[in-house]
């Protein structure tokens, strides 16, 4: 895997393109190279079948140089948006997250519920017995613990409740937006401009939740430094790379060497999506069905005293769900047992659910899968013409269960039937349970946050949002 690509990374991944304001251009410093750079870029916009030819604004560049694109030069572009860049992945690839083990670094795994539905459905496993086998897998390989996001999960669910609660109770920045989805968060900050982005929550998405967890709590717990850890998660989505790149979630440590610096420390180190998993599966030669199933590291993982693990009901992190019914019991005192009656409007992936209290509707909220359905509610935000209090955003159709970085098809299975296996799979095993009931969620308020909504967890679970103004065309 000598390549600085991943294998699975490629074009033809990308299925939620959208067209490019321009090529992309970073102006290079200090890199030598006898090759010159291409003068024109192709993009394909999969979701359309269709290629657009795009030809940088500028002079060619000198032959003696060649760009350089790292992840948080595509995050400061407005160029471009997919759920697959196609970037020089600096980092972020199975070759780092082997070399760092190889180097004796404290490497900590958190695996995404929707990759363990992926693996799970791809090797005929429930996905308690793929998280068991992946525990065994990753320590053999000298991870030193295997988690579960689910449980970081239920963190920004309790965190997103209570600002929810307070937007409503303060009839502001309504709609609340759920953040937990980089794809749209990249193309709120580039292409919407300021007006969008104080409707989208301030919540970490559940992969920089635990992440600030593990760097700034748990670690310590373990006995370990925060910059002896590198933190490693597995999504189902290459955005997840990018979000991970964000300048937002570093912070800075007294160095362990005695040279007065600080050590700039990330939340997470490394993505690695369900196909690099694969990938990495494939290239050590195991046969992970054959695999023994270890114990689960229950320091930061979903499970109960009979093992099953358990979460929230939902494929994209049960956000409307959960909010829904939070707020429905402590804003007009209904307890809502059961699925909620979500109603389906335009399309499968636009649904929306109602609270109604006496005849009048006082809880509205919306799933908004992909982004056809994504403009339409852009426009009417704007406008302000949206009459929803909550939106669940996510850029990919079906959610993030169809992200771009899951397990492609097998030969001859349709789109159709995978995503109908990977919805059943996702909650197998599961059981259905209040994030306000879990007690890691309660453990680490008692001994880090404080309480839902404290400035301790405003500052670790908290961001904020930027609005990235549109490159300067640049000539040399």
């Amino acid at each position: 895997m000598s390549s600085k690509f991943s294998p699975t990374l490629s074009i033809g991944d990308l299925n939620d393109y959208l067209a490019p304001s321009q090529a992309c251009v970073v102006y290079p410093k200090g890199v030598k190279s006898k090759l010159a750079p291409p003068t024109e870029a192709k993009q394909e916009r999969t979701s359309e079948k269709k290629q657009e030819k795009i030809t940088p604004p500028v002079k060619p560049l000198d032959k003696t140089e060649v760009v350089k694109i790292s992840l948080k030069d595509c995050l400061a572009c407005s160029g471009c948006v997919t759920s697959a860049e196609t970037v020089l992945l600096e980092k972020q690839n199975v070759d780092d997250f082997l070399s760092n083990i190889a180097l004796g670094k404290a490497v900590i795994m958190s695996i995404s519920s929707q990759s363990r539905a992926s693996l799970a459905v791809h090797f005929g496993l429930s996905p308690s017995q793929v998280l068991r086998k992946l525990t065994t897998f990753f320590k053999s390989l000298g991870v030193k613990a295997v988690f579960d996001t689910s449980c970081s999960g239920d963190l920004s669910l309790v965190e997103s409740c209570e600002e929810f609660l307070d937007r409503f109770s303060d009839h502001r920045s309504l709609p609340m937006i759920a953040s937990s989805c980089p794809g749209w968060v990249i193309y709120a900050e580039k292409t919407l401009g300021s007006y969008i982005l104080p409707y989208i929550s301030s919540v970490k998405s559940p992969q920089q939740a635990i992440g600030a967890a593990i760097k700034h709590h748990v670690c310590r717990k373990m006995g370990f430094l925060p910059d002896q850890v590198y933190h490693v998660t597995v999504m189902p989505c290459y955005d997840k790379k990018l979000e991970a790149a964000r300048d937002d979630f570093v912070f800075s440590v007294d160095s362990q060497e005695e040279t007065g610096n600080k050590a700039v420390i990330a939340e997470v180190d490394t993505v690695l999506t369900s196909g690099e998993v694969m990938d990495l599966i494939q290239l050590k030669s195991v046969d992970l069905k054959a695999l023994d199933e270890s114990p689960l590291d229950r320091l930061l993982t979903n499970v109960d005293e009979e093992g099953h693990l358990y979460g929230v009901s939902g494929s994209s992190g049960g956000y409307a769900d959960t909010i829904f019914r939070h707020a429905a019991k402590i804003l007009f005192g209904r307890q809502i047992e059961g699925p909620l009656d979500f109603k389906v409007k335009r399309n499968p992936d636009f649904q929306e659910v109602i609270l109604e209290v006496e005849g009048k509707v006082v809880l509205k909220f919306a799933l908004c899968y992909g982004f056809k359905n994504l403009k339409n509610v852009e426009r009417n935000v704007k406008s302000g013409k949206c009459d929803y209090h909550f939106l669940e955003i996510m850029a990919c159709p079906s959610g993030c269960l169809n992200g771009g970085g899951q397990i492609k098809l097998k030969e001859g299975q349709s789109h159709k039937d995978l995503m109908q296996s990977l919805q059943t799979t996702h909650m197998e095993d599961v059981l259905v349970a209040d994030p306000f009931e879990n007690p890691i969620v309660k453990s680490l308020y008692d001994e880090w946050l404080e309480q839902p909504g404290s400035e301790k967890a405003k500052k670790h679970l908290h961001t904020e949002y930027h609005h990235l103004e549109k490159s300067v065309n640049l000539t040399f």
